[in-house]
Protein backbone atom coordinates (compact mmCIF):
# COMPACT_ATOMS: atom_id res chain seq x y z
CA UNK A 1 0.00 0.00 0.00
CA UNK A 2 2.97 2.26 0.62
CA UNK A 3 4.60 1.42 -2.52
CA UNK A 4 1.55 2.22 -4.23
CA UNK A 5 1.22 5.78 -2.75
CA UNK A 6 4.50 6.90 -3.52
CA UNK A 7 4.35 5.49 -6.97
CA UNK A 8 0.73 7.43 -7.42
CA UNK A 9 2.30 10.63 -5.21
CA UNK A 10 5.19 10.57 -7.68
CA UNK A 11 3.01 9.73 -11.06
CA UNK A 12 1.23 12.73 -9.99
CA UNK A 13 4.18 15.23 -9.57
CA UNK A 14 5.27 14.32 -12.85
CA UNK A 15 1.94 14.81 -14.45
CA UNK A 16 1.36 18.11 -12.76
CA UNK A 17 5.42 19.06 -13.65
CA UNK A 18 4.95 18.23 -17.11
CA UNK A 19 1.35 19.96 -17.39
CA UNK A 20 3.18 22.91 -15.73
CA UNK A 21 5.84 22.98 -17.74
CA UNK A 22 3.62 22.56 -20.78
CA UNK A 23 1.84 25.42 -20.13
CA UNK A 24 4.59 27.61 -19.47
CA UNK A 25 6.47 26.22 -23.04
CA UNK A 26 2.82 26.69 -24.57
CA UNK A 27 2.46 30.39 -23.36
CA UNK A 28 6.14 30.85 -23.91
CA UNK A 29 6.14 30.27 -27.93
CA UNK A 30 3.88 32.80 -28.05
CA UNK A 31 5.43 35.44 -25.92
CA UNK A 32 8.73 34.66 -28.13
CA UNK A 33 5.87 35.75 -31.31
CA UNK A 34 5.31 39.04 -29.72
CA UNK A 35 8.81 39.87 -28.96
CA UNK A 36 9.80 38.94 -32.43
CA UNK A 37 7.03 40.91 -33.85
CA UNK A 38 7.84 44.08 -31.88
CA UNK A 39 11.53 43.51 -33.68
CA UNK A 40 10.54 43.25 -36.72
CA UNK A 41 8.54 46.16 -36.79
CA UNK A 42 10.86 48.40 -34.96
CA UNK A 43 13.92 47.04 -37.74
CA UNK A 44 11.37 47.70 -40.35
CA UNK A 45 10.34 51.55 -39.50
CA UNK A 46 13.94 52.22 -38.28
CA UNK A 47 15.47 51.48 -41.84
CA UNK A 48 12.61 53.36 -43.17
CA UNK A 49 13.33 56.23 -41.37
CA UNK A 50 17.51 56.26 -41.92
CA UNK A 51 16.81 55.60 -45.72
CA UNK A 52 19.32 52.74 -45.96
CA UNK A 53 18.98 49.15 -46.76
CA UNK A 54 19.33 45.83 -45.34
CA UNK A 55 21.27 42.88 -46.02
CA UNK A 56 20.81 38.95 -44.95
CA UNK A 57 23.94 36.84 -43.44
CA UNK A 58 23.90 35.05 -46.82
CA UNK A 59 24.42 37.85 -48.48
CA UNK A 60 27.33 39.60 -46.56
CA UNK A 61 29.05 36.30 -46.87
CA UNK A 62 28.32 35.99 -51.09
CA UNK A 63 29.35 39.37 -51.47
CA UNK A 64 33.14 38.66 -49.36
CA UNK A 65 33.30 35.23 -51.09
CA UNK A 66 33.16 37.52 -54.44
CA UNK A 67 35.14 40.41 -53.14
CA UNK A 68 32.77 42.91 -53.79
CA UNK A 69 34.49 46.37 -52.90
CA UNK A 70 33.10 47.58 -49.93
CA UNK A 71 33.05 49.28 -46.66
CA UNK A 72 32.64 46.69 -43.79
CA UNK A 73 31.90 48.21 -40.49
CA UNK A 74 31.64 46.43 -37.20
CA UNK A 75 30.25 48.73 -34.62
CA UNK A 76 30.38 46.71 -31.78
CA UNK A 77 32.84 47.82 -28.84
CA UNK A 78 36.28 47.59 -29.65
CA UNK A 79 37.81 45.41 -26.34
CA UNK A 80 34.76 43.58 -25.23
CA UNK A 81 33.94 42.70 -28.60
CA UNK A 82 35.57 43.29 -32.03
CA UNK A 83 39.43 42.39 -30.86
CA UNK A 84 37.66 38.96 -29.79
CA UNK A 85 35.76 38.44 -32.84
CA UNK A 86 34.29 39.76 -35.97
CA UNK A 87 33.27 39.30 -39.38
CA UNK A 88 36.73 38.54 -41.39
CA UNK A 89 37.09 42.05 -43.23
CA UNK A 90 35.63 44.40 -41.11
CA UNK A 91 37.08 47.19 -40.24
CA UNK A 92 35.75 49.13 -36.12
CA UNK A 93 34.22 52.03 -35.46
CA UNK A 94 31.86 52.29 -31.98
CA UNK A 95 28.20 53.51 -32.23
CA UNK A 96 25.99 53.82 -29.23
CA UNK A 97 23.33 51.88 -28.70
CA UNK A 98 20.78 54.94 -27.91
CA UNK A 99 19.67 57.14 -31.19
CA UNK A 100 22.45 59.15 -31.87
CA UNK A 101 20.86 62.67 -33.51
CA UNK A 102 23.77 64.45 -33.24
CA UNK A 103 27.24 63.35 -33.66
CA UNK A 104 28.79 63.17 -29.69
CA UNK A 105 32.49 62.27 -29.77
CA UNK A 106 32.41 60.35 -26.22
CA UNK A 107 29.44 58.15 -27.58
CA UNK A 108 31.78 57.13 -30.52
CA UNK A 109 34.93 56.58 -28.17
CA UNK A 110 36.47 60.27 -28.56
CA UNK A 111 36.56 59.66 -32.46
CA UNK A 112 35.21 63.05 -34.91
CA UNK A 113 32.36 62.78 -37.84
CA UNK A 114 35.63 63.29 -39.84
CA UNK A 115 37.24 59.83 -38.59
CA UNK A 116 34.05 58.05 -39.58
CA UNK A 117 34.41 59.66 -43.08
CA UNK A 118 37.62 58.62 -43.35
CA UNK A 119 37.26 55.47 -42.48
CA UNK A 120 34.52 54.74 -45.07
CA UNK A 121 36.81 56.56 -47.99
CA UNK A 122 36.13 59.36 -50.06
CA UNK A 123 33.86 56.90 -52.65
CA UNK A 124 30.15 58.54 -51.65
CA UNK A 125 28.75 55.60 -53.96
CA UNK A 126 30.80 52.79 -52.55
CA UNK A 127 28.98 50.29 -50.42
CA UNK A 128 28.78 50.54 -47.41
CA UNK A 129 28.17 47.66 -44.51
CA UNK A 130 27.37 47.65 -41.16
CA UNK A 131 26.66 45.43 -38.31
CA UNK A 132 26.62 45.12 -34.49
CA UNK A 133 25.98 42.10 -32.18
CA UNK A 134 22.31 40.98 -33.55
CA UNK A 135 19.09 42.09 -34.93
CA UNK A 136 17.93 44.13 -31.81
CA UNK A 137 20.92 45.86 -30.91
CA UNK A 138 20.62 49.52 -32.67
CA UNK A 139 24.56 50.54 -33.14
CA UNK A 140 24.33 49.51 -36.58
CA UNK A 141 21.06 51.64 -36.94
CA UNK A 142 22.95 54.70 -35.98
CA UNK A 143 26.25 53.73 -38.14
CA UNK A 144 23.71 53.35 -40.98
CA UNK A 145 22.17 57.08 -40.58
CA UNK A 146 25.22 58.25 -40.04
CA UNK A 147 27.12 57.21 -43.42
CA UNK A 148 23.73 58.56 -45.29
CA UNK A 149 24.37 61.92 -43.37
CA UNK A 150 27.43 62.10 -44.46
CA UNK A 151 26.41 61.40 -47.91
CA UNK A 152 27.09 57.68 -48.89
CA UNK A 153 25.10 56.65 -50.77
CA UNK A 154 24.70 53.07 -50.96
CA UNK A 155 24.41 51.98 -47.10
CA UNK A 156 23.60 48.80 -46.03
CA UNK A 157 22.25 47.97 -42.36
CA UNK A 158 23.37 44.02 -41.78
CA UNK A 159 20.79 43.23 -38.73
CA UNK A 160 21.61 39.72 -37.81
CA UNK A 161 25.26 40.97 -36.78
CA UNK A 162 27.93 38.88 -35.34
CA UNK A 163 25.17 36.88 -33.78
CA UNK A 164 24.00 35.71 -37.21
CA UNK A 165 27.39 35.21 -39.17
CA UNK A 166 28.42 32.79 -35.90
CA UNK A 167 24.81 30.82 -36.27
CA UNK A 168 25.44 30.44 -40.04
CA UNK A 169 29.11 28.69 -39.37
CA UNK A 170 30.92 30.92 -40.92
CA UNK A 171 34.58 31.75 -39.88
CA UNK A 172 35.37 34.79 -37.94
CA UNK A 173 38.74 36.30 -37.26
CA UNK A 174 40.66 38.19 -34.22
CA UNK A 175 41.98 41.90 -34.20
CA UNK A 176 45.69 41.39 -34.21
Amino acid sequence: MRTLKITLATALVFILTASAWAGVMGDDKFQMETEKEKEAVKLVRDTARGGYDLVSTEEVKTLLDKKEPMVLVDTMPFEDSFKKEHVPGAVNFLFPIPDMAAWDAKETAGKAETDYTTLLGPDKGKLIVVYCGFVKCTRSHNAAVWAKKLGYTNVKRYPGGIFAWKGAAFPVEAAK
